[in-house]
């Protein structure tokens, strides 16, 4: 991934978090077949390894857990908000007419050696973290013993582990860094009148740093 310095965060914690955030990830992989992409969501185990572990299940069916094999390595990027950018918005637009349109985002790449589990053991307790996790906020959460225990072992049958050991963690927020703190402000006020919220939010993050650096600089 082209990462210019002002765009990078190299951050782990930060990265993990971002992961967690938005665990639904791409899986990249050049197998026997070529290149595949699989939407999957992931569970990050961070204390495992030197940047954490990934884990997660395909379908028995899905044919990327027999293309590739244990210790091949793939990809996953995990994406978190993103947003157009009208060179409208920036108020040095109006003076200079020097600035152009652009698309801001935040995403995570985990390179690693993917492990095949084809083992009940692994998938069961796997699945059942992910529910845990993601049921935690309904009002009445959803457990595997509320269907019948026949059932969620063919469900379970029906589905194959998949590892990642994360050997390089990159990450990428592109938030206009490179731009004055006014057209950052500006454009992060436009985003959330137009609802997206979030990329508004950590772009205001970015000029209220920026403001307090040149401060600083001025003491």
């Amino acid at each position: 991934m082209y990462v210019p310095k002002h765009f990078e965060q190299n951050d782990a914690q930060t990265l993990h978090e971002l992961m967690t955030g938005s665990p639904l990830g791409i899986l990249i992989t050049n197998g026997s077949s070529g290149l595949d992409a699989n939407h999957i969501p992931f569970e990050l185990n961070p204390s495992q390894g030197q940047f954490g572990h990934l884990h997660a299940h395909v379908a028995r069916n899905n044919p990327v857990w027999e293309d590739i094999k244990t210790g091949d390595e793939v990809l996953v990027v995990f994406r978190k908000a993103h947003a157009y950018i009208s060179p409208s918005w920036y108020p040095s637009k109006h003076e200079l007419h020097k600035q152009v349109p652009t698309w801001n985002y935040v995403v995570a790449h985990a390179y690693g050696r993917v492990v095949i589990h084809d083992d009940e053991r692994y998938v069961r307790g796997m699945v059942a973290r992910l529910t845990r996790t993601h049921e935690a906020t309904q009002s009445t959460p959803w457990k595997m013993t509320d269907s019948p225990k026949e059932f969620i072992d063919t469900i379970l049958k029906a589905i194959v582990g998949v590892e990642i050991e994360i050997t390089k963690l990159q990450g990428k927020s592109k938030l206009s860094q490179n731009k004055e703190v006014r057209d950052i402000r500006n454009a992060s006020v436009a985003l959330k009148v137009l609802g997206e919220v979030e990329i508004g939010e950590a772009m205001s993050d970015i000029a209220d740093g920026k403001e307090r650096t040149f401060k600083a600089s001025e003491v």
